[in-house]
């Protein structure tokens, strides 16, 4: 029997200005997987994502987006109740979303604020609790060295570590990954996909990420979901992305970029 789904997409579609930047996109995810979005650029991954969370609306009509059996939105509008479910989405940007004159610790500690005073929070008096989380979060990810760093003094890779980090201060259940490598270096975009990949397999996080590196998505992720145009062209395992059908994704161009050693 499958796990249950997580986030339930019916019907979602997207409109900027003359581009459906959505077409009528429906989509499961269950509890535990791993799912990497893939297509070209413009083909609708960040909206897709940022309309999972709630960071902006889908269009009117009968299109709906739930998290965990709630509402997040539905005939373009956004639930008067989604601060709830939210606290259990945690969303990971390309640019890391950091306070830069703060320290990677009080960073970090931000996840926490769903649960504690926010004048506490504010003020930076965390409980002791918060504490405790802040520096094994730090310390899972590999960067507890640097918690009282200011964030905008620490490197890109060290940045999106703490962003994961904070991710799990805040108790997520799904992380949302937008293109969080696509500013690192190999080495630590190598490190960043290992992170998540453990956090998946040993804690059981639903991790949906977008990925321009289509050999990270095979690499780490057991599904993968590709979109063009603003629709779903491929929803399925890694095995069914051979190289005809990455080109149909992506077009004849991708073959002049196809990495070595890539699936026949």
């Amino acid at each position: 029997m499958p796990a249950a789904a997580v986030l339930s997409i019916r019907n979602a579609s997207r409109t900027f200005g003359l581009r459906r930047a959505l077409d009528g996109v429906s989509l499961d995810v269950h509890k535990g997987e791993m799912i990497a979005l893939i297509g070209p650029s413009g083909s609708g991954k960040s909206t897709l994502l940022r309309s999972i969370s709630a960071l902006q609306p889908i269009d009117g009509g009968d299109g709906r987006i739930q998290a965990f059996g709630s509402p997040v939105q539905e005939n373009g509008r956004i639930s008067g109740s989604v601060g709830e479910v939210r606290k259990r989405i945690g969303f990971i940007f390309q640019q890391f979303n950091l306070v830069g004159r703060l320290s990677l610790f009080s960073n970090v500690a931000l996840g926490s604020l769903g649960r504690i005073d926010r004048l506490r929070g504010t003020l930076g008096l965390w409980p002791a609790e918060t504490k405790a989380a802040v520096m094994a979060a730090l310390a899972r990810v590999g960067v507890a060295d640097y918690a009282g760093q200011r964030a905008n003094t620490l490197s890109g890779g060290q940045q999106q570590r703490g962003a994961i980090a904070r991710a799990l201060v805040q108790r997520a259940k799904i992380v949302l990954a937008d293109e969080p490598v696509a500013s690192l270096d190999p080495v630590s975009a190598r490190r960043v996909m290992e992170i998540l990949r453990e956090l998946n397999r040993q804690d059981g996080l639903t991790v949906v990420v977008t990925l321009h590196q289509v050999d990270y998505a095979l690499r780490y992720c057991d599904r993968v979901v590709a979109l063009k145009a603003g629709k779903v062209v491929y929803d399925g395992d890694t095995e069914g992305l051979d190289r005809a059908r990455l080109i149909d994704i992506y077009g004849p161009e991708f073959e002049d970029v196809f990495w070595e050693g890539a699936p026949q």
